[in-house]
């Protein structure tokens, strides 16, 4: 049978509970044969939509979410056609997550693997902890943005706000627009394309290796820098990676 003949599963959730629709959602993981094609009507801003999916199916949100929004995601593609709440895509594992317009705070956050579209703009510590995959963001991202972001990439093709990968591990960021700061250990470099096209490209801070001379009172001397920024010619630039390491928090 073609695509565009399966049969389209349409769920009211006016006449329907979410638990209900959730658990029909759920039901698809480990068949031979899932029923591939989901309608969501009336959302009416329902929080943890299409969560714990794991199965290759897709998911037609017909408006707004609410929180946790596609959390846990594995396999399926989940297109959210309006706005979502916080959380979004949390946890994703793998799979495909779009939302047409835009996203409230900590959208991607510990993804670990798959890919994020958010068409509008994300708010605040977008891709915060993030441990993997990818979020591209085609509006402008919050402060705090890729907080403690271990790994994975996030790609803004507006404007990022303050404190912009604090305590950035390995993960890279690409920003189009303008940074209105870095957090801690993370490193800006400007990028050029081949059409002339200015990127912002922002890497973890390299850790120095230099020996360093202890004090009398048998501690090294805390080091102070500031970040520096350098061009590269190319779409990619040298990843100057760093052992990963605990924090205090």
């Amino acid at each position: 049978m073609s695509a565009t003949a399966e049969k389209v599963q349409t769920v009211d959730l006016a006449s329907t509970p979410l638990r209900e629709l959730n658990q029909r959602l759920h039901d698809q993981a480990g068949k031979d044969d899932p029923e591939r094609h989901w309608r969501v009507l009336n959302p009416s801003g329902a929080h943890a939509l299409a969560c714990g999916v794991d199965a290759p199916i897709e998911v037609e949100i017909m408006g707004h979410a609410g929180y946790y929004c596609a959390g846990m995601n594995k396999q399926a593609s989940i297109t959210v056609r309006g706005n979502a709440g916080v959380g979004l895509a949390e946890n994703i594992m793998s799979g495909v997550v779009r939302v047409t317009g835009s996203a409230s705070q900590a959208a991607g956050a510990t993804a670990r693997g798959g890919l994020i579209v958010i068409e509008g703009d994300a708010s605040a510590r977008c891709g915060i902890s993030l441990k993997g995959g990818d979020i591209v963001v085609h509006g402008s991202v919050g402060h705090m943005s890729a907080f403690m972001a271990q790994t994975g990439r996030i790609v803004v093709l507006g404007d990022a706000g303050d404190a912009l990968g604090d305590s950035l591990y390995e993960a890279r960021i690409y920003v189009r627009g303008s940074v209105k700061g870095l957090g801690a250990d993370c490193v800006e470099k400007e990028m050029r394309t081949s059409t002339g096209r200015s990127w912002r490209s922002c890497s973890p801070r390299p850790v120095s290796t230099a020996p360093t001379r202890a004090t009398s009172a048998g501690t090294a001397p805390r080091a102070t820098s500031t970040p520096s920024t350098s061009t590269t010619r190319g779409a990619t630039d040298d990843c100057h990676r760093r052992p990963a390491r605990e924090r205090a928090l």
